[in-house]
């Protein structure tokens, strides 16, 4: 099977790691990933701002990058929900259907759940709210951390609420935005687990700023790099994310 890999803005600039992550978990499942090189930016941003006529360039861009591709994956639930719910709304019908986020990828189109993985630490799972409200992912992402050798998945209260990221919407509410966050984390920290995790990185880039302010014994993670680590390359704690 090939597919292509839609990397994102953020993952491309800023979290680079788990990019690489996404690719060894794919290929380490048999999948040949492709990664045309004239993707840019979907235009989530400019749409959820309301800038349409700037979007569109965008649109029509991203879908000329992947066009022949039965298969886009991207490990980025905000922007497989951007291509998948918005798409259509500006005139662009074909790359929606084949466009996939990760976990979905993994558990309704290759068909598993236990990826070969091994990752020895305490995790609490955070859903995004694309993921949980426009795409839909359920238990998909549960279900690839529970069949993780080594890890324990422990309960987030609060967990469908939203962390307060919401992409310029934390610029625009900023005080209301870092409430938001820092509810989350209380909540997460108070789980005890090593590792906080989930499948969008600008969450997680929020939150990680939260985690690092408030001095917080809590490491936040894509899921992509706990589900690529194994005994022989085990995940190793980096400097790699920023700090918002």
């Amino acid at each position: 099977m090939r597919a292509a890999l839609f990397v994102t803005c953020v993952n491309d600039a800023l979290y680079p790691s788990t990019g690489i992550a996404t690719v060894r978990l794919l290929e380490r499942l048999g999948v040949e990933v492709d990664f045309p090189a004239a993707q840019t930016c979907c235009g989530q941003p400019q749409y959820n701002t309301g800038y349409r006529r700037e979007t569109r360039p965008l649109v029509r861009r991203t879908a000329r990058a992947f066009e022949g591709y039965e298969y886009v994956v991207t490990p980025s639930g905000s922007c497989a929900a951007m291509v998948r719910d918005n798409y259509p709304k500006m005139g662009e019908t074909s790359l929606p259907g084949r466009t996939y986020e990760l976990t979905e990828f993994l558990v309704d189109v290759l068909g598993v759940t236990d990826v070969g993985a091994y990752f020895p630490h305490a995790v609490t799972y955070h859903p995004s709210c694309h993921g949980l409200r426009l795409l839909g992912l359920g238990d998909r992402p549960r279900r690839l951390l529970e069949a993780v050798k080594g890890l324990e998945l422990r309960e987030l209260p609060g967990a469908a609420e939203c962390c307060g990221f919401g992409g310029t919407f934390a610029v625009k509410n900023s005080d209301v935005s870092a409430a938001m966050g820092r509810d989350k984390v209380a909540r997460a920290t108070a789980t005890g687990a090593d590792v906080l995790c989930g499948a969008d990185n600008s969450c997680l880039m929020h939150i990680s700023g939260i985690l690092h302010r408030a001095n917080a014994p809590l490491h936040a993670l894509h899921i992509a790099e706990i589900l690529a680590a194994t005994e022989e390359e085990p995940w190793h704690v980096t400097e790699e994310e920023p700090r918002k």
